[in-house]
């Protein structure tokens, strides 16, 4: 029997240990959205400053750059230690942020903080890893709602803490937080080292090959792109909509859709927990149908409560996807799951940005319907590639 074989009959991954992934999950990705905003408040700090609009740019492209060279780390080195050692440099860098004496130094600080963040991403496959066949997805699944409400919350921390107390302090406040996660791992969570030796050059060339090798990740890849490009594009232009006169709400209500949408905090553990039991290609499908009904209600139904129900549908369709799918490539080559999530993980931020870009598009040459159109145009991109192996192979899939 080799290694990664009896490696994967140890199940390691107890109840008090999922709880300190998801938290730690939640308490890393929530960096990446503690300067939205706060935006207003840094401008204000540095009135002559041109460039405040490259903040939230430099976190999120640090965000890409570390899921393309950091993540595939995790196949290569003890995780435990990784994980650590990753929160620390998160903590300097929100340290730095705080102090930063220029919008160039908060850029450069935005930009390193961006990097570390995807340590959300290391502990996800780790999670993966630790559980057994039998409760992989519940176990991705609980660990995708602590990042879930870690970006769900975020924003509304920072609000907060920006309006009472000062931009600064919000950093200031993320440094214990991150060092605090880095106590937790090194005592909750095991030692493990990997079951393969490769080099880093190696591992990055590998990423090609996974994507060549695995149609079953080029499908999640592409599924997941869709229904995440579908999802930005509705959060990019929704605070334009409520502006309309036909609502004439501000920034304060569009924040409160976020906390409707914790709805997909709940679906996450219950979606992998289905994909446990009756395979994740049903679960996939069915959540891109939902994401496609949720553009249908907000182009028929254009109010506060179609929008409500909008969300709902919109949220649980995307979160339920993205677990599935995970649960999906993590059951392809456990030597590589680290690598697996890069490759997956980096086609859903290309996803989301394009998204974003033409939602924009849409919204400013044809208005709500127009991005509804587009919209419900890549959610039913996302359903088409599942339909032909949603009914035919659950049951293998179950028991991958």
């Amino acid at each position: 029997m080799s290694l990664s074989a009896l490696t994967e009959q140890v199940p390691e991954l107890t109840r008090a240990r999922t709880f300190a992934m998801a938290l730690c999950a939640g308490i890393a990705v929530a960096n990446i959205y503690y300067n939205q905003p706060l935006l207003g408040m840094i401008e204000a700090h540095y009135p002559n400053s041109s460039v405040i609009g490259l903040i939230p740019t430099a976190t999120q492209f640090g965000y890409a750059v570390g899921l393309l060279f950091l993540v595939p780390l995790g196949d290569l080195f003890e995780r435990r230690r990784l994980i650590t050692v990753q929160f620390v440099v998160l903590a300097v860098a929100l340290a730095f942020a705080a102090l930063a004496p220029s919008t160039l130094a908060l850029i450069a600080a935005s930009l390193t903080l961006g990097v570390a963040a995807t340590v959300a991403q290391q502990i996800v496959p780790f999670a993966a890893t630790l559980a057994d066949n039998r409760t992989r997805g519940a176990a991705v699944g609980t660990v995708v709602s602590g990042i879930l409400g870690g970006i769900l919350l975020s924003r509304t921390i920072a609000g907060f803490v920006g309006a009472h107390f000062g931009w600064r302090e919000m950093f200031w406040l993320g440094a214990p937080l991150a060092l605090g996660a880095a106590a937790l791992v090194r005592l909750i969570l095991p030692r493990h080292h990997p079951t393969h030796s490769i080099g880093y050059t190696a591992a990055l060339r590998s990423l090609i090959h996974l994507l060549v090798e695995e149609p079953e990740l080029r499908l999640a890849a592409a599924t997941q792109a869709m229904l995440f490009a579908s999802f930005i594009a509705f959060w990019t232009v929704l605070s334009l909509h409520l502006q309309e006169p036909a609502f004439g709400l501000g920034a304060e209500i569009a924040g409160l859709f976020g906390v409707i949408g914790a709805s997909g905090i709940l679906a996450a553990p219950l979606a992998g927990r289905v994909a446990d039991k009756r395979g994740p290609h049903l679960v996939i499908a069915i959540a891109a149908a939902m994401t496609l009904s949720s553009w249908a209600v907000f182009a028929g139904w254009n109010s506060l409560a179609g929008l409500t129900v909008g969300v709902v549908l919109l949220d649980v369709g995307v979160n339920a996807a993205l677990v599935s799918n995970q649960h999906l490539i993590f059951a392809l080559r456990p030597e590589a799951r680290s690598r697996l999530n890069t490759v997956f993980m980096t086609a859903m931020f290309v996803g989301g940005s394009l998204g974003s870009l033409g939602a924009s598009w849409a919204y400013a040459h044809m208005s709500w319907l127009g991005v509804c159109g587009y919209g419900a145009a890549l959610a039913a991109a996302g359903l088409l590639l599942q339909l032909p192996t949603a009914f035919g192979r659950n049951g293998d899939a179950a028991h991958h």
